[in-house]
């Protein structure tokens, strides 16, 4: 492993080296011909904006040749303003998994040391010719199995999985150089939380038995979206995979007029409420929905593929983004300040009013848009650009949600970019609160809840007495009211009962049914 790590260093190094160079190289021309040209305003910054183009296409052509971990570095930096300039993140979304087919024979070795030297036996055909998909990590092959059954077996390329391990290694060290010579700015981008999000949800793709376990628990969550489908594992190894053929192509190739306005509204519709359960209910989501992973056909399901990368939050930031989503479909904008701000972090120089300033600006200006004329990647890299410029630290996992937001919202546009986004998750609210208070009342969390009400009993026992007193006097009662926002309040943060007195208060209910019984 010390090798491959030397090697992909040596590697790393001397394409930023020629990155480098050629930065150097272009500076100097450019201050050349000015010196000797006299140009107008205008031609100076036409030339400055050819410059940038060309540093931002030399970006993402290194990015593609040091491989498949840095071209899904260089999409998640895609999609964070408060990292990369906008001419270099345009260009980033750009990069494309693709690369150079190798033929068949390179991926023999890798069959017979997972299935056996008898693998062919497996299949009754193999269309060696070309593959249904070449990315860096496998190609993709259509297979007959023995009784005529259509499937597709997944390769992964020989000695791939120790490059990536190794890339991982190498931004593990410079994420912590970062740390230490800019604490300022990793206080408020935690780099290496980061990349260890984006490492485990790439984990599945070095070895596909975890690829395997993620799509039967996605077959699982996607039985109650009629217009839905995951293909079936028939086979799983470490490095081949085999799984039912999906139907139909692309939707980023399919043409809408083959399919009826209900069917193509419903598949865009059903594709949104199941990422939005995966965000809130089940915890674990598929991390690039993109166009090219959804595939329809008239008058059937679409299949979502692809399932090396996937996400899972832990309950926490789940519930705090589940008020971040409501708060936009509603139209606040200092509601989405403040819910921002608890999932993620305020640096000693946050500045609150101004984040809720800014938000109260530009959530209206997007609330109500469908999608053709709203790009949900984007309005999200606004507010993190936003929340970054104000001091508000971002929570890791907000580098792979924006990535699958961005992905999702271009794959439902490709079949129905009239269907509104907050429209759609108001309507599934009401089941993924239901989701969520059976979830509550669960034996294992009603447990945990139980424990909490008795600490805050424990550590409270004052305000506890005042509360049983009020109970036992039928003098106790609840009210809620409205968060006042920002604005309504000169400035300053919205204030709510704490998770300390909305426990007392339930525990307090508890006690005084059991009173009164």
């Amino acid at each position: 492993m010390a090798s491959v790590v030397g090697d992909r260093l040596r590697l790393v190094v001397k394409v930023l080296g020629s990155l480098v160079v050629d930065e150097v190289g272009l500076t100097a021309r450019l201050r050349g011909r000015s010196k000797r040209d006299a140009r107008s305003p205008a031609e100076d910054t036409e030339s400055s904006a050819g410059s940038e183009q060309r540093r931002a296409k030399a970006v993402r052509q290194a990015l593609e040749s040091l491989g498949p971990f840095y071209v899904k570095l260089g999409q998640i930096l895609s999609t964070r303003p408060d990292m990369v300039p906008e001419s270099i993140r345009d260009e980033l979304q750009n990069l494309h998994d693709e690369v150079d087919v190798q033929p068949f024979s390179e991926f023999e070795p890798v069959l017979a040391r997972d299935l056996g030297p008898d693998w062919k036996l497996r299949f009754d055909d193999v269309e060696t010719a070309a593959p249904l998909g070449a990315a860096s990590l496998a190609q993709v092959y259509r297979v007959t199995l023995p009784g005529g059954r259509a499937a597709v077996v997944k390769i992964q390329r020989p000695g791939i999985r120790e490059g990536v391990l190794a890339d991982m290694a190498l931004m593990r060290r410079a994420s912590r150089i970062v740390a230490r010579v800019a604490p300022r700015f990793n206080e408020v981008i935690d780099i290496e939380a980061m990349l260890g999000s984006v490492f485990d949800a790439m984990e599945p793709e070095l070895d596909f038995t975890g690829e395997a376990r993620n799509m039967d628990e996605a077959r699982e969550h996607v039985r109650s979206f009629r217009s839905l489908e995951v293909p079936r594992v028939l086979h799983a190894s470490p490095r081949v995979l085999v799984q039912s053929l999906a139907d139909g192509q692309s939707v980023r190739h399919v043409d809408r007029a083959h399919f009826s306005d209900s069917e193509r509204v419903e598949i865009g519709k059903d594709l949104l409420r199941f990422m939005y359960h995966g965000y809130f209910v089940h915890r674990f989501f598929h991390a690039d929905p993109h166009a090219g992973n959804v595939f329809a056909a008239p008058g059937g399901p679409a299949t979502l593929i692809d399932w090396g990368m996937v996400g899972r939050l832990d309950r926490r930031t789940s519930l705090q983004l589940l008020p971040l989503f409501m708060t936009l479909a509603q139209n606040d904008g200092a509601g989405l300040a403040q819910h921002w701000a608890e999932m993620g972090r305020l640096t000693p120089w946050a500045n609150m009013p101004a984040f809720a300033a800014d938000m109260a600006a530009f959530v209206p200006k997007v609330s109500h848009l469908a999608l053709e004329d709203m790009n949900f990647g984007v309005s999200l890299t606004t507010v993190l650009a936003k929340a970054t410029k104000r001091g508000i630290g971002s929570p890791p996992a907000v580098s792979l949600l924006g990535k699958s937001f961005a992905n999702l919202d271009g794959s439902v546009r490709c079949l129905a970019p009239e269907i509104t986004l907050p429209e759609v998750f108001q309507g599934e609210v009401p089941k993924i609160l239901f989701a969520l208070g059976r979830e509550f009342l669960g034996r294992n969390q009603f447990a945990r809840n139980s424990m909490e009400l008795l600490l805050a009993a424990v550590t409270s026992p004052d305000q506890v007495r005042g509360v049983l007193s009020d109970v036992a006097n039928r003098q106790f009662a609840l009210n809620i009211h409205e968060p006042r926002t920002p604005a309504a309040r000169g400035g300053q943060r919205p204030t709510r009962p704490s998770k300390g007195m909305i426990a007392l208060g339930a525990a307090a209910f508890l006690l005084g049914r059991r009173r009164a019984g």
